[in-house]
């Protein structure tokens, strides 16, 4: 089995993930931007982008794909299949990552990815904030009286938990004190310590707060 990873891009969930199940596996980091975008890549991941999983004759470059495959084959406990009461609640969580994935994206595209000052809109900015924050206030809801977003630990929480991990860096999570503590709480386990980007080495997020850019 082999992993194609970016350091704090969204493969951070599969590489987590691969760490909580602890099944054997190939890591190749690559740098973010133009070496995705090589022709031995794109054999692999047509839109040039990580994660790109491969276990033998499997190709998968879709990270709530990769959470549903690496549980169901490697790791029942951590997933759900439509024999489980919770099964809803599993699919439900699953694509909630993606859409709190599409606003943190546009955030880093935002303050990160365009180097121009005069590239960048702040109005754009405050509306992706905006809108991360709603998300975060149903994530906050569901957490009320919860350790985990299905109560124990499973494969959807390192796809919330990633999402966690990059919108701490574009609003503030002391707003969400049960957010907060569910982040702590991941933060702690020793998957996701191995899933961080070793000391010294190319990362996206160099800052740790990036504030909304006034012009």
């Amino acid at each position: 089995m082999i992993l194609h990873h970016c350091h704090q891009a969204r493969s951070m969930r599969s590489l987590w993930l691969l760490f909580e199940i602890n099944v054997p596996f190939e890591l190749v980091v690559h740098e973010f931007g133009a070496e995705l975008h090589q022709p031995e890549y794109l054999r692999h991941s047509g839109a040039g982008r990580v994660p790109c999983l491969i276990d033998g004759d499997v190709v998968l470059s879709e990270s709530g794909a990769i959470t549903e495959y690496l549980c169901a084959k490697y790791a029942p406990e951590l997933g759900r299949d439509a024999n489980d009461a919770d099964w809803p609640d599993w699919l439900q969580y699953l694509h909630f990552a993606e859409t709190m994935g599409a606003h943190v994206a546009t955030l880093t595209q935002q303050h990160i990815v365009l180097f121009k000052d005069e590239m960048r809109s702040p109005v754009l900015m405050k509306i992706e904030r905006k809108r991360l924050e709603l998300v975060l206030s149903v994530l906050e809801q569901r957490l009320a009286g919860r350790d985990f977003i299905l109560g124990g630990f499973s494969g959807i929480d390192t796809n919330i938990g990633y999402g966690l991990y990059v919108a701490q860096h574009f609003t503030p999570l002391t707003a969400y004190p049960n957010i907060l503590a569910y982040f702590k709480r991941l933060q702690m386990r020793p998957a996701f310590v191995k899933a961080l980007p070793p000391q010294g080495t190319a990362i996206i997020y160099k800052q740790d707060f990036y504030e909304v850019w006034d012009g």
